[in-house]
């Protein structure tokens, strides 16, 4: 006799200031990940939205607002731009680590040197090592720090300038948060090639997609995930892939966008993920 199956208890989030889009609030549904059944819960709620932060799944519930749309990119037919290719080749040099989720000095070193150039200001500017080690090994599911340094000199390893925590679910990789040397002299594209890595490698283990999470039309620092094709996004009726047509206005309009901004316009909010690093505790509001 079978264990009857026990299905998860979801929860909402109080109203709070959305950090996407000024002016708007958010509200957020989740559940605890927990047992031995975990990783199964995680890849049913990744398939239709959720995003995990340490033991909880969440995805947003906002009352009048749908700009918040889960995308993923299909790693087996993924076409790499002229951009692309070159950014691959540039970094192809570096050292890539698959290592447990176990957080380490040397990386805490440098998310601090990324949050600083990136996202000073944020939720997580005042991580400590012990905010950090909680980010990375609170974990009930399949998960890895993958680290990118670069070539070694003699048995010493080269110097870290990239890591990702990522999970592996059944279906694809989901990029829960990545960093890099945002200063680096000699290399550019840092955070784009750790995204090109994950498709490649997502490619060679025979997993279809790479979970890159929330895209939202209008917030800047989302704009990098339209330039990943093949590129599906989540809509009421289910995952739909992204025509060229309609991949191609959106980046040229990121594009206009970002001139517009560099020629003085203004910046955006702090990441999603800059808030919930600091614990899953503060999900916890009242049940559905």
């Amino acid at each position: 006799m079978t264990a009857p199956v026990r299905f998860p208890r979801f929860f909402v989030t109080a109203p709070a200031p959305c950090p996407y889009l000024e002016g708007r609030t958010e509200r957020k549904v989740f559940t605890e990940l927990k047992g031995p059944h975990a990783d199964a819960l995680n890849d049913a709620l990744g398939r239709i939205g959720f995003r995990r932060s340490q033991t909880v799944a969440y995805r947003p519930s906002c009352a009048d607002c749908t700009a918040c749309v889960s995308v993923r990119v299909v790693a087996g037919e993924f076409a790499p731009s002229s951009t692309q290719k070159k950014n691959l080749k540039r970094n192809s040099d570096l050292v890539t680590s698959v290592c447990h989720p176990w957080s380490t000095a040397e990386q805490f070193a440098l998310l601090q040197r990324y949050l600083a150039a990136r996202h000073p200001g944020g939720g997580m500017a005042t991580m400590d090592e012990v905010d950090y080690a909680d980010m990375v090994e609170h974990t009930p599911v399949t998960s890895y720090v993958i680290e990118y340094r670069e070539p070694s000199e003699g048995d010493t390893p080269g110097r870290l300038v990239g890591a990702c925590l990522t999970d592996r679910q059944g279906d694809g990789l989901s990029m829960i948060y990545s960093f890099y040397d945002p200063e680096h002299a000699s290399r550019t594209g840092l955070g784009n090639y750790i995204i090109l890595d994950h498709i490649r490698r997502a490619a060679a283990e025979g997993l279809p997609y790479v979970y890159l999470g929330y895209w939202v039309d209008g917030s800047e620092r989302m704009q990098y995930k339209v330039r990943y094709r093949p590129l599906e996004k989540l809509v009421r009726e289910g995952w739909q892939r992204l025509s060229d047509d309609e991949q191609d206005e959106l980046v040229h309009a990121t594009a206009n966008r970002a001139a517009t901004r560099r020629r003085g316009g203004s910046g955006d909010k702090p990441m999603f993920a800059e808030r919930e690093a600091r614990g899953a505790e503060a999900f916890f509001r009242r049940p559905v």
